[in-house]
């Protein structure tokens, strides 16, 4: 089938190949021990329920270790004060995992987003990258809690690629399956990443990371995109989205809030 000299350009092709994908597993991996120390779970902590510690999804630390990153509609519309519940940030693995108490300092409802501020720093945070020049095909990874917590607080990487960047809401296609929702989404479009790795609910406020850097380019949001995008579907599919990082980086500049260099 091959000449002498074929054989060997296509064993040398061969060889670079998986030289390459080695390279970049390789480069993921290190990438990973990086990122997970600065994932984090977000929910309540009540002393007197059974659990005590109720995880609603996932977040990141940024800047210094003092704030965090994650989605809007993770956060509880409302807290139980008289029996002393409060917002938390789970930080570490497993039986090891801490609670830290926290403060929402700034949300946009818009884009589904919320900055906490730690009560104590809890390690250095991940870099922020630039979400405008993504392009479609660019490889990805995200980490996070995707069941939660029955598994244990243990993160969970997940790769693959941008596969679209579609705006947020596509019109009904009759007006009888118009929602108030879906009306303030079409008043004010905007773009999102759509990526072909399977995120579950508790993966909201995952960031979406560059394999090789740990660049954070976007937050993966399971709920709040997917109900809009998809709300006329009869049968929702399993398409995760994420909401591109420049968004979050405009809402930190707005609520004064400084993470250091990026």
């Amino acid at each position: 089938m091959y000449g002498k000299l074929g054989l060997h350009r296509f064993v040398g092709a061969l060889l670079l190949l998986l030289s390459v994908n080695a390279a970049d597993a390789g480069s993921l991996a290190e990438t990973i021990k990086k990122v997970k120390p600065a994932i984090v779970g977000v929910g309540t902590y009540q002393a007197t329920r059974r659990p005590a510690a109720n995880l609603r999804g996932t977040g990141f630390v940024i800047g210094q270790g003092n704030y965090v990153l994650t989605n809007a509609h993770v956060l509880p519309e409302s807290l139980d004060g008289a029996h002393r519940e409060r917002l938390t940030v789970f930080v570490g693995q497993g039986s090891n995992a801490k609670a830290v108490g926290a403060s929402a300092v700034a949300l946009d409802t818009d884009y589904d987003l919320a900055v906490l501020k730690l009560a104590r720093r809890v390690g250095p945070g991940l870099r922020l990258g630039d979400s405008k020049n993504v392009e479609e095909g660019r490889s990805i990874a995200f980490t996070g809690f995707p069941i939660g917590s029955v598994l244990g607080l243990h993160p969970v990487t997940h790769t693959g690629i941008v596969s679209a960047i579609t705006p947020i809401v596509i019109p009904a296609p009759s007006v009888r399956q118009l929602n108030p929702k879906l009306i303030r989404r079409m008043r004010a479009p905007y773009e999102v990443f759509q990526l072909d790795a399977t995120a579950y609910p508790g993966n909201s406020g995952s960031p979406v990371f560059d394999p090789g850097t740990g660049r954070v380019i976007g937050v993966v949001n399971k709920v709040f995109v997917q109900g809009t995008k998809e709300a006329v579907l009869e049968k929702p599919s399993g398409i995760t989205y994420a909401i591109p990082i420049q968004y979050a980086k405009a809402l930190l500049k707005r609520k004064g809030i400084v993470i250091g260099s990026q």
